[in-house]
């Protein structure tokens, strides 16, 4: 590969056929250095061939897997992964690195498929917006199945609106989920595993609106603002998401839900710093300043611990 190229996380996570959890997880421990455009991290085509080579030449160094990840040794860097997606999280990864010696790495990965990697020993902080249908709560019910065997602690970090992004006027008068199956809407999806997905197919299953009947359904895109801007271009007539994104773009938004959107942390003697450094910034002025500066964010509860085994 020639020298000036470089990728993003996702692109070496398709190209290596690995999830961007492991990536970040190697990124981590020194392994594939990475420079940053912005908020994004990029890894030079050339560092990718020296780590491909090396894994190919030395036998007795086995690639990183979700099976082996939770065997790191205790030397691991300071370097902790923070996946999702909302602009909180960058605020919340600058005050972890101003009030300790931390460093932050940003995953967008979306809620389920980051709590599943957390299982697999991937991710230190992990947040969630994750609704269940049947008990109508949120996130709780599906990490009590996931981190089966785990000791964690569930904070709660804010509430927010999520409902349809919609084109100005709101043209088609969309305002329950039933609408979505009329014949004259069209959506834009998001990826499986994220928790605006979640939140749709949770919706369609308890109103009994089979999912082949929404058209635009196998249309996915990855985060918030890509189906905000579809919608403000006039592709898809309606999407699922939440109300910042709606702002940003320009466009309507209905509110259907306030969603509960939560970090959870594993409970270990190598995280316990962690957490208490998390739980400080939660609780700081500063933090809750810039965030409700933000606008669109409750923040009455942040920092509140909603769940935690011992």
């Amino acid at each position: 590969m020639p020298n000036e190229l470089s990728y993003t996380i996702e692109e070496v996570s398709q190209l290596l056929k690995v999830s961007k959890l492991t990536l970040y997880d190697l990124v981590k421990k020194g392994e594939i250095p990475v420079f940053r455009v912005g908020r994004q991290m990029r890894i030079d085509a050339k560092d990718l061939d020296v780590f491909i080579h090396k894994h190919k030449t030395n036998q007795n160094t086995a690639f990183p897997t979700a099976a082996a990840a939770p065997q790191r040794k205790p030397k691991d860097s300071q370097q902790i992964v923070i996946s999702g997606q909302d602009l909180v999280l960058d605020i919340l990864g600058k005050h972890i690195e101003k009030n300790s010696a931390y460093k932050a790495l940003r995953s967008f990965t979306g809620s389920l498929n980051s709590l599943i990697s957390m299982y697999h020993g991937e991710g230190d902080i992990v947040s969630l917006h994750l609704f269940d249908g049947d008990t109508g709560q949120y996130n709780l019910p599906y990490i009590k199945k996931i981190l089966v065997g785990y000791p964690y602690i569930l904070l709660h970090l804010l509430s927010r609106k999520a409902g349809f992004y919609v084109q100005k006027g709101n043209p088609l008068n969309l305002t329950s989920w039933a609408d979505l199956k009329r014949d004259d809407v069209t959506i834009v999806n998001r990826e499986k595993g994220s928790g605006a997905r979640i939140l749709l197919d949770e919706q369609l299953r308890i109103n009994e609106i089979p999912s082949r009947s929404i058209k635009g359904y196998d249309h996915e895109e990855t985060n918030h603002l890509s189906v905000a801007s579809a919608v403000s271009t006039g592709i898809v007539d309606a999407g699922v998401g939440i109300e910042k994104a709606a702002k940003i773009v320009g466009i309507d938004f209905v509110p259907l839900m306030t969603e509960q959107y939560d970090l959870v942390i594993l409970k270990t003697p190598k995280t316990e710093r962690l957490i208490h450094t998390v739980q400080d910034v939660l609780s700081s002025e500063q933090f809750q300043s810039e965030v409700n500066s933000l606008g669109d964010y409750d923040t009455s509860q942040i920092g509140k611990i909603l769940y935690e085994t011992y």
